[in-house]
């Protein structure tokens, strides 16, 4: 009998690949409650058995200086990224085999565009506050 073990908030991609960066593809991502049973893992209708997992990198980063995780999952020619809470479960032993890694967020030109339209935005803003 498979037991649940832990339940958490997600976001999750597949359109990255093996990139761990702050891309488009994150603010359009699924979203929902990441299950962790015995034997598999479920989010919505996607179900990843662990015996079909080919790889799982457990890697510890920050978003906005604030402590989280990204989970890459390889299975059947597919990679799944679960953007994931700190939290003590993660920091335990996991019910699969996982490599445990740091990393740097990079960046995505639609990401590091968005951040100087948001710079070039409150900069006008001030500008034509001050301007009158």
């Amino acid at each position: 009998m498979t037991e649940l073990l832990h339940r958490c908030m997600t976001k999750v991609t597949t359109a990255e690949g093996d990139d761990i960066r702050y891309s488009l593809n994150w603010v359009i991502s699924r979203r929902g409650i990441l299950q962790v049973y015995s034997d598999r893992l479920v989010c919505g209708d996607w179900v990843i058995p662990y015996d079909e997992m080919d790889e799982a990198v457990l890697i510890r980063t920050r978003q906005m200086l604030i402590p989280c995780y990204v989970l890459r999952v390889k299975s059947k020619g597919r990679i799944y990224q679960f953007g994931l809470n700190p939290g003590r479960f993660w920091v335990g032993p996991l019910p699969f085999p996982v490599e445990r890694t740091s990393a740097k967020l990079s960046y995505s030109w639609f990401s590091i565009g968005l951040r100087v339209a948001i710079v070039v935005g409150i900069g006008y803003l001030v500008w034509s506050s001050f301007g009158d």
